[in-house]
């Protein structure tokens, strides 16, 4: 068989994208996301009576454990195979990110697996960050003066 006919083949049998919808469904499911992260910013500032500057920090590392230990417990794929990015753009996303990589490598020790491969897919996230904030960081700079 030729790769010509083959990739026809494999054309006419590969399920089709929706784009729309699933845009849609991210963007529903990534503010439902948003929702709980301001709903327990209220929580903690009215319970803990702290200011929603340092609530939002709680609120931050709350979504990073539930996150972790979903993944930990094995359904948060499921939940991003429904929800789409809606579930890996925020916060939880790299916190989903980094569980799975060192779930993946904790086998092959400390160092060599979860000191290793942690920041295998977020390591890449941290440097464009840190690379395009000093960029546009510059830029402001440049325009606004020191």
């Amino acid at each position: 068989m030729r790769l010509k006919d083959y990739n026809e083949i494999v054309n006419r049998h590969k399920p089709k994208e929706h784009k729309v919808q699933n845009g849609i469904i991210a963007f529903v499911s990534g503010g439902i996301v948003g929702l709980i992260g301001q709903g327990l910013i209220d929580i903690y500032s009215y319970f803990l009576e702290i200011p929603a500057q340092e609530a939002s920090i709680f609120a931050t590392v709350t979504l990073i454990f539930f996150a972790s230990l979903f993944t930990a417990l094995g359904f948060f794929d499921k939940w991003v195979t429904i929800c789409k990015c809606g579930l890996i753009i925020p916060i939880t996303g790299f916190a989903h990110s980094m569980t799975s990589a060192g779930i993946e490598y904790k086998t092959e020790g400390p160092i060599f697996g979860l000191g290793s491969n942690i920041f295998k897919l977020a390591g890449s996230v941290i440097l464009y960050g840190v690379v395009s904030a000093w960029i546009f960081g510059m830029i402001r700079f440049m325009i606004l003066g020191g």
